[in-house]
């Protein structure tokens, strides 16, 4: 009986570490990416090309490619996605940014950190 107890305590401890593990994996870096400041970009400064940016934040962690034409965003690809993808997030935020031609949109309903996190790698891939 006392093997039991103690193989049962066991079992609920290594529970409780991965669930606890878990939480902090999922939470971690969530106030930052709220409070990410998005700066906006001067497009007339960008010659033409595909530019590479990324913003690394935990599960928030992502990387783009920016073609510019004509001193325009004419196409976003996302080379790695944030983990716990959203597409539909993902692709109206990148929408959003060629539609207005900048980094200054608002950003998706529930997927706020997510949404800053995209628009900093697109900034970092336009003004590194």
């Amino acid at each position: 009986m006392k093997k039991v107890m103690i193989i049962i305590l066991s079992i609920v401890g290594v529970l409780v570490l991965l669930v606890g593990g878990g939480l902090i994996y999922i939470t971690s870096g969530l106030e930052t990416g709220e409070n990410l400041a998005i700066n906006a970009v001067d497009l007339s400064k960008i010659e033409d090309g595909t530019y590479s940016g990324s913003y690394e934040a935990g599960r928030w962690t992502n990387t783009v490619e920016v073609t510019v034409s004509d001193q325009k965003i004419a196409q976003i690809h996302v080379v790695k996605t944030v983990s716990f993808e959203n597409q539909e997030a993902t692709n109206e935020i990148i929408n959003s940014v060629i539609e207005k031609q900048n980094t200054t949109v608002d950003t998706i309903s529930g997927a706020t950190v997510t949404s800053k996190a995209y628009l900093k790698s697109i900034e970092n891939a336009l003004t590194n």
